[in-house]
């Protein structure tokens, strides 16, 4: 079983328990997105559009790396990588 750790964005914190990470699984980031879900009912939700892609509005990054610029959510996981979720602030 691999863990990896994920950072949990503020707005999210409330399906999580409040816990600001979690350790989850998955070979790839869709993986992980669908463990997460299975874990914390709703969340998925949050990050997907109704097709199941990502929202244009969240970014995830795995040990710093922006996955627009990977695989997306076919990017690859190991066994101790940190995938953060990133929600983008709008500015003016």
């Amino acid at each position: 079983m691999m863990a990896i750790t994920v950072r949990i964005p503020t707005p999210l914190q409330k399906l999580t328990q409040d816990q600001p990470e979690v350790t989850a699984d998955g070979k790839t980031v869709d993986d992980l997105l669908k463990d997460l879900e299975r874990r914390y009912p709703g969340f998925k939700d949050r990050l997907c559009d109704p097709q199941g892609r990502l929202r244009r509005f969240v970014n995830i990054y795995v040990n710093e790396e922006d996955i627009r610029f990977l695989k997306q959510e076919a990017t690859p996981l190991k066994d101790g990588d940190e995938v953060s979720i990133i929600p983008a602030i709008a500015g003016g």
